[in-house]
């Protein structure tokens, strides 16, 4: 195969869910562009439509659907509508995810002043908003014999942070085992890119920079936050035959966050 085509995702059908937020607009279009038919998963009509309309103006094709991660039918009702459409799957991004505000350790709190059941629903959206659409949509690739998952994970995954509570780990593992390297996962964990979940912890009611967010730009070497088309090089890659021998994996993407001890 010829090096610079290991990289193109032209003929592959890829699912993304959450594909409605700040990172999930600039993801869909790259992966569109790269040649890949998009399957816009996410519960928002007019925010779906708007990430296929994007996908449709760079002459790219793009199937929305409106769905729920957590609901195993939806996702179920999903899968058949893009094989019914495109006869196949070759990719899914679980970017569907995230923290909520209630679940986070505000100014002035402590751990048990963490909102139960808002923890509850992050845990339930974080693990099985990535779990269910895997079992859906990968176990369409493990009969297929190819496919790449790529889960959006945090670099809380790499480096616990204050105030923000746990991620949890892939079956990469298990794909690896039981289906010979044709099906594989792997995950991406973002720095800090400022997104619609986040805004309010990093930019003050002034538009400056709250404390944390000065903390995190701080401890970065690139001094600043990151850009949502940042993470699609790596996220192509990993949708590509170029790592069909990556499995089980997290890149980090955060402009030496994780690296840097601050001295």
């Amino acid at each position: 195969m010829p090096f610079l085509s290991q990289f193109l995702l032209a003929d592959k059908v890829v699912v993304i869910t959450g594909a409605t937020g700040v990172l999930g607009a600039s993801m869909s279009l790259a992966v569109a562009e790269a040649g890949a038919k998009v399957a816009i998963l996410g519960r928002n009509a007019e925010r779906t439509e708007a990430r296929a309309a994007a996908i449709r103006a760079v002459d790219g094709e793009a199937l929305v659907i409106l769905g729920d991660v957590l609901d195993t039918g939806q996702m179920n009702a999903a899968c058949n509508t893009i094989r019914s459409t495109w006869g196949r799957i070759d990719g899914l991004v679980n970017a569907a995810g995230g923290n909520m505000p209630g679940a986070t350790v505000g100014p002035g709190q402590d751990l048990f002043d963490v909102g139960i059941e808002d923890t509850r629903r992050a845990v339930d959206l974080n693990l099985f908003g990535t779990v269910i659409p895997t079992t859906v949509f990968g176990h369409v690739m493990a009969d297929q014999g190819t496919g790449s998952i790529v889960n959006i994970s945090s670099i809380t995954a790499q480096r616990p942070l204050t105030r923000v509570l746990g991620y949890t780990p892939w079956m990469a593992t298990e794909l690896g085992l039981r289906y010979g390297g044709g099906s594989r996962m792997n995950a991406i964990a973002p720095g800090v890119f400022l997104t619609e979940q986040n805004r309010d912890l990093l930019i003050a009611a002034n538009g400056s920079h709250t404390e944390r967010a000065t903390k995190f730009i701080s401890h970065t070497p690139f001094q600043r936050f990151g850009e949502p088309e940042e993470l699609t090089g790596t996220l192509i890659y990993l949708l590509s035959n170029a790592s069909r021998f990556v499995n089980g994996e997290t890149v980090v993407v955060d402009g030496g966050f994780n690296a840097y001890s601050g001295v």
